[in-house]
């Protein structure tokens, strides 16, 4: 592992990219222990709070643990799909927002990626995943509930669609376009959209899951994807009206 002392780039920065090129190389494996902090202080050439600085990006990461004791140290960590999530969605937020993504782009990416789960979700739903659906659809018919609860609500349902395809790539993949884009064309269209007419595309969503029809699912997710583009074209030509 080797830095380049005279590049603009920070130390620190250029030493934890440095470790996370191992770990993805597998030069360092799941579990084992990285350097002291005293060695590579020396290998590097810099003070060991530039290795400590750095150590501390790679937890931020959840790429390297800290142990304490006689036995401890920095770890390299076993990353799951559950603790990528929060970072791919961060991520996804940041995107969306610093890149002024359109919304008729971030509907179109969503369902298209949605989609792509409904042959599996079929085939390989669970009964807690359908339960999760019907409790959610539940929630959404209740007439107390705020346009955040709706949200979080509307999240769940598709999060647990998603989830019951069964493949933890496409659930960390659609992390971002369900818990980071859903939220923002809910929040852009709740003013002009029927609850009714989404829980009823909800309720045919799971109808379709129980019975084992991915051409269903995938067929109602197109006609929310048109319902969903249809109010953005609306509040879009309320907006320039004003």
């Amino acid at each position: 592992m080797k830095i380049d002392p005279k590049s603009k780039t920070d130390l620190s920065a250029q030493i934890a990219k440095a470790i996370r090129d191992a770990i993805v190389s597998g030069a360092l494996i799941v579990d084992e222990r990285l350097p002291s902090e005293a060695e590579m202080s020396e290998q590097f050439e810099v003070s060991r709070a530039t290795v400590r600085e750095a150590l501390k990006r790679l937890a931020a990461q959840s790429l390297i643990r800290t142990q304490r004791g006689a036995f401890g140290g920095a770890f390299v960590n076993r990353l799951s799909f559950e603790e990528a999530y929060g970072q791919q969605i961060t991520t996804s937020t940041l995107l969306l927002s610093m890149n002024a993504v359109s919304f008729e782009t971030a509907c179109e990416a969503r369902f298209a990626l949605e989609r792509a789960c409904a042959p599996l979700a079929a085939e390989r739903r669970s009964a807690d995943h359908l339960a999760t659906m019907r409790a959610e659809i539940f929630r959404q018919t209740q007439p107390g509930l705020s346009d955040e609860g709706w949200c979080a609500s509307d999240v769940a349902f598709h999060r647990a669609l998603v989830d019951a395809a069964g493949n933890p790539v496409l659930s960390y993949q659609l992390a971002g376009a369900v818990e980071a884009m859903q939220p923002l064309m809910n929040m852009i269209t709740f003013t002009a959209r029927s609850r009714e007419r989404i829980v009823a595309l909800h309720e045919q969503i799971a109808d379709h899951c129980d019975a084992g029809d991915g051409t269903g699912i995938e067929a109602t997710l197109g006609d929310l994807a048109a319902y969903t583009r249809a109010l953005g074209q609306e509040m879009a030509a309320k907006r320039r009206a004003t």
